[in-house]
């Protein structure tokens, strides 16, 4: 068994590189594209906050003095890259049968194939926790598993803006007179003069379940598409080629997709929850990877997934580790918004 894990199919760097080339279910927002990202060698990032201050200039006297425009300031934030570890083994008693299968690369397959069982499981948790957390940069608030918590509008003193309201009517048996289409020409203007000058391709919106079927069934909704090719979308709740969500639509300039991610009972995206952000913003979306604690690694240039083995003290198997350290952040949080339909 020793012999079979001094192979070189068992070192740091074959073993991360298998486990980041492994396929798994990806979450949503990995799908999107929407988090650039890019490995560092340290352990922490420091982010620069400089305020763009843009002002009216008054008429002055010619020849006199003219307005004075305060220095742009800078401030330094600097934000720790989380550390994430799965511990399991592979004892010799799975393995112990190997020996009697013929020959050496053939013991090989089998011990390297029991670990990658168990590393699929890893990724797939690794892949969850790394959703999560994105959705918690899109949010502006990232929770993580023990209840700790990077607040990106506290990090970058930023007032996080008010729940905005749809004010969808009570009841569809009454015209609403396009509030919604309205309210949603709002938000944009608001989500826009808040990005400054920069630009941006769109506005998306993860949306919870019951907001979902709030706005899909309003009647200036449902009188918008009937009659038109897209009234397939009432039937359907769906446009574009990825079924990876429960249902998207588009409406007043804004993408309404009902967000589809849960781990257990906990959903990802409340169901009364409506999460606003702009789409093709460069860099608005930021990850961040850090070694991992290995000898091997320190002052490396992270990667997403680290693997390992190395012997129990007992000689009865191998313990294995699965790790990541990923920070996910938004630089521009003031852009977030918190919407409701009801």
């Amino acid at each position: 068994m020793l012999d079979i894990f001094d192979n070189d199919a068992f070192s740091v760097v074959t073993m991360t590189h298998a486990i980041n080339e492994m396929a798994f279910v990806p979450g949503r927002i990995g799908e999107m594209g929407l988090f650039d990202a890019e490995g560092v060698d340290t352990t922490t990032i420091a982010v620069e906050k400089k305020g763009d201050i843009l002002v009216l200039v008054a008429p002055s006297p010619r020849g006199g003095p003219g307005q004075t425009i305060e220095k742009d300031k800078r401030e330094m934030r600097d934000l720790r890259i989380p550390h994430f570890e799965i511990n399991d083994a592979v004892y010799a008693d799975e393995v112990q049968n190997v020996r009697a299968f013929g020959t050496a690369d053939r013991q090989l397959e089998t011990v390297v194939g029991k670990v990658a069982s168990r590393q699929r499981i890893h990724v797939n948790s690794m892949a969850a926790t790394e959703e999560h957390a994105r959705l918690g940069a899109v949010k502006g608030i990232v929770v993580y598993a023990d209840g700790s918590s990077l607040d990106l509008f506290r990090e970058f003193d930023v007032e996080q803006a008010p729940i905005y309201d749809l004010t969808l009517p009570a009841s569809n048996t009454n015209p609403d007179n396009g509030i919604l289409r309205k309210n949603a020409s709002k938000l944009i203007r608001s989500m826009t003069d808040d990005l400054g000058g920069l630009g941006f391709t769109g506005i998306h919106a993860f949306v919870g379940d019951n907001a979902f079927d709030a706005i899909l069934t309003s009647k200036e909704l449902r009188q918008t598409y009937i009659g038109w090719n897209e009234a397939q979308i009432l039937r359907d709740s769906y446009v574009g080629p990825n079924r990876s969500s429960y249902g998207v639509f588009q409406f007043g300039g804004i993408v309404w997709e009902n967000y589809r991610g849960a781990v257990g009972t906990t959903a990802f995206i409340e169901p009364d929850e409506i999460r606003a952000f702009p789409v093709g913003v460069p860099g608005l979306f930021q990850t961040r990877w850090a070694p991992a604690d290995y000898e091997e690694t320190v002052n490396t240039i992270g990667e997403r997934l680290y693997a390992k083995q190395y012997p129990m003290q007992n000689g009865k198997g191998r313990n294995l580790d699965t790790q990541m350290n990923a920070l996910q952040y938004c630089v521009r949080p003031k852009v977030l918004r918190r919407l409701k339909a009801n």
